[in-house]
């Protein structure tokens, strides 16, 4: 399990004390080949904006539309990626491994 990243933590903290709505999504398991090792967060913000890593840049941009609905609906969510033949063009991991990432909203209401 990697350690969380203060860099995260603390940009999540900014936004927060700037009265923006954040979530947080950290990488809670993985099988075989993943980018990412388990407690890898991505700290999102209302407007879009992150910092962080949970997959090295492969599922990123699913991650944060994601995060955008769990913000919006207070309603934490587990995603898992992967990759097999028949969504390999999809989003994904082409490393081949599978990874799950837990998506909460911080701070205030939603």
């Amino acid at each position: 399990m990697s350690a969380p990243d203060p860099s995260v933590l603390d940009q999540a903290a900014g936004w927060l004390d700037e009265g923006r709505t954040v979530a947080l999504a950290t990488v809670i398991e993985t099988w075989g080949s993943a980018p990412q090792p388990v407690g890898s967060q991505l700290a999102i913000d209302s407007q879009g904006n992150f910092e962080g890593s949970v997959s090295g840049g492969c599922v990123e941009g699913a991650v944060v539309t994601v995060a955008l609905d769990v913000m919006e609906s207070g309603a934490p969510r587990v995603l898992e990626f992967g990759v097999a033949d028949e969504t390999a063009w999809e989003v994904g991991l082409a490393c081949g491994g599978r990874i799950r990432i837990y998506v909460e909203p911080l701070g205030g209401e939603a």
